[in-house]
């Protein structure tokens, strides 16, 4: 008897799904991150218009801001895609996402504000997902367990 006989289909399909769901769940992670590279990178390549988005948004401390935003956007975006430390990184996010809806979009009334206001929140519904699933098989945190 070959030492493939005692191999089930049931055992093959296990295989596949846990494939599928770590490809899945690197997909997440990529089409979650680009929205923060994206943002990050616009504020890189006009830092003025934001330092200034952000004092009209009666925020103090605007290039500190513009910094930390950048920094979180940039390395947690990466971090995300890379699946390093990616329970904590996706906590920043949204805690991060959450705080740029309400100092950022908190005008309900308007429609525009309402939307990026409700954007954030569902994105966050997403880091959540990952900081209580983590990374999956493709990220650089399964290497280390």
């Amino acid at each position: 008897m070959s030492q493939y006989a005692s191999v089930s289909q049931n055992d093959i399909s296990d295989v596949d799904s846990s494939v599928s769901l770590a490809v899945v769940s690197l997909i997440g992670r990529v089409l979650l991150s680009a929205i923060y590279l994206l943002s990050g990178l616009s504020k890189l390549a006009a830092p003025a218009a934001t330092i200034g988005y952000i004092t009209s948004a009666g925020l103090p401390f605007a290039p500190l801001g513009l910094a930390i935003a950048v920094g979180v956007e940039i390395l947690g975006g990466t971090a995300l895609i890379l699946g390093y430390r990616t329970r904590i990184v996706a906590a920043i996010l949204a805690i991060f996402t959450v705080a740029t809806a309400f100092g950022f979009h908190s005008n309900l009334a308007d429609q525009g504000q309402f939307i990026q206001f409700f954007k954030n929140i569902a994105m966050t519904g997403g880091l959540l997902q990952v900081v209580a699933f983590g990374a999956g098989r493709f990220g650089l945190d399964a290497r280390s367990t």
